[in-house]
């Protein structure tokens, strides 16, 4: 189905630009995939690496006023590790090019059901220097703490992101179950 290029803002003016194939356009939201993540290094949660340099991800992205958008993380051998929010400015979906803000603060879902909010400190960082108006920062930890509330009471995240195991975002992205690999899309740094 094509890529999209996601221009991804964090606080205060860095921008990454993530290139990733999307899998299905399902009207309120978009599947995308990163065969291969390419980190400086591993994301820790709750104690332990949740996603690690080359691992995949299958990305949800929600179309409309949605705060966030969902992330199923690997291992680089493929080991599912949970979900992982990222509490954003609503993506605007262009064609190809979609852009959005990071707030900051993020939710973790692992796979043993543990939940937690992530970077606090750096979201009071943010509030501190003023990257934020007091708009952003309520409607952000509002949309953290729903998030992490819903998943502790097992309603997130939603059916269509536990429908999108590793197996069927490589089967769509090859195009058949044990396919050749893809090929490797990459993020980077843009000034």
């Amino acid at each position: 189905m094509g890529l999209v290029r996601i221009h991804y803002r964090r606080l205060p003016d860095r921008e990454q630009l993530f290139e990733q194939a999307v899998l299905e356009d399902a009207g309120g939201h978009v599947v995308t995939f990163l065969e291969a993540a390419r980190l400086p290094r591993p994301v820790v949660a709750g104690g332990r690496v949740v996603l690690e340099p080359g691992a995949p991800v299958v990305w949800f992205t929600y179309r409309g006023d949605a705060w966030h958008d969902v992330g199923r993380f690997h291992l680089a051998d493929g080991t599912f590790t949970g979900f992982y929010a990222n509490v954003l400015t609503p993506v605007a979906m262009d064609g190809e090019r979609w852009d959005t803000t990071d707030l900051a603060l993020d939710v973790w879902m692992g796979a043993d059901g543990a939940v937690e909010v992530l970077d606090q400190d750096e979201f009071d960082e943010a509030v501190r220097r003023g990257w934020m108006d007091a708009a952003t920062e309520a409607r952000a930890r509002a949309e953290a703490e729903s998030l992490a509330a819903a998943a502790r009471a097992g309603d997130w995240p939603p059916p269509h992101v536990r429908a999108w195991d590793l197996a069927r975002a490589r089967a769509h992205h090859t195009g058949a179950p044990g396919g050749a690999a893809p090929p490797d899309h990459t993020q980077r740094e843009t000034p």
